[in-house]
């Protein structure tokens, strides 16, 4: 090997350490971030929030036993545990543990709550095996999938009770969710819409599994996993067909949390929170960002099969 060979073989590899060595830190620091705990409050007369600045978990209560969406981080469940103590409530009435997409920062304190709540866990038939393995085989991953060796983009595994279909109803008492699979995040991505009561009128809350695009997903040949388009455009679909009067998601920003709560009223909580024009606007956007990344692919897809 000559030495310039060796040079630029050495530059290469620093490079590529220092590369991985500030994605780490960048991403370290992002779950840090999404970690920091929020007082936990009321959304309407029997749903809560538990979640943290960023990651959401939302409780529903009825006297027969509560509802649970979503585990975010592994550190996170200590945080969603408390914040259902600090409203009154207590983590081994929770009957049903649900999740919205198999990934670390959703799915992660999920074998906590589940041994420390004795709850059946439901997850989406297309994402049950990813859960039950910690995360690995997710395929929109990308290149994350080959660190999962090292614990990257991994989670502590957790038995699935129970594996639905699109449409299946989830039911505690009065509490009655129903699963809309909007796939392309996950294979099994997960929207949850439920009525919660607002003195003698009933309203449509919708949670928002998630309609972003990873940085790694092919929408053209060869797809990320086969349909992955045509999950995302069914996803799109479905959820401008419900009739949201709550907005919410598996994330704070997407649904605005922090400006909602700037005009929180302990007294009726629930007016903060009722946005069907955000929620058709967030669908909208994330539409729109789905179109201007398969048309780039497409571009880019044609240009190398004129060459």
């Amino acid at each position: 090997m000559t030495r310039k060979r060796k040079i630029v073989l050495g530059c290469g590899g620093f490079f590529l350490i220092t590369f991985i060595t500030l994605f780490f830190l960048w991403k370290s620091a992002i779950t840090k971030n999404r970690q920091i705990p929020v007082g936990p409050f009321k959304i309407a007369e029997n749903l809560y929030y538990v979640g943290t600045t960023n990651v959401t978990s939302f409780l529903l209560t009825d006297p027969e036993g509560h509802v649970l969406i979503d585990g975010a981080y592994p550190a996170t469940a200590v945080t969603i545990i408390e914040s259902i103590e600090k409203l009154g409530f207590n983590i081994e009435d929770v009957k049903i543990i649900l999740n919205s997409h198999a990934h670390a920062d959703h799915a992660g304190g999920l074998a906590t709550l589940k041994e420390a709540s004795g709850a059946e866990l439901w997850v989406s038939k297309a994402d049950a095996d990813i859960i039950e393995a910690g995360g690995r085989g997710e395929p929109t991953l990308g290149p994350l999938r080959f660190g999962q060796s090292l614990g990257i983009a991994t989670f502590p595994p957790v038995k699935v009770d129970r594996r639905f279909d699109d449409g299946q109803k989830v039911r505690v008492g009065e509490i009655e969710l129903t699963a809309h699979i909007t796939a392309g995040h996950t294979p099994g991505c997960t929207s949850w819409s439920f009525p919660v009561k607002d003195g003698d009128r009933e309203l449509l809350a919708v949670s928002i599994g998630s309609l972003t695009i990873s940085p790694f997903v092919s929408f053209v040949e060869p797809e990320t996993y086969p349909g992955i388009r045509e999950d995302f455009e069914s996803s799109f679909e479905r959820l401008k067909s419900l009739p949201a009067d709550i907005f919410l998601a598996s994330h704070t920003d997407w649904f605005n949390m922090q400006g909602k709560l700037r005009q929180y009223n302990s007294s009726n909580p629930v007016i903060s929170f009722i946005d069907p024009s955000g929620y058709l606007k967030f669908i909208e956007r994330e539409e729109e960002d789905f179109k201007w990344v398969l048309q780039e692919q497409e571009n880019e897809k044609s240009s190398e099969s004129e060459e």
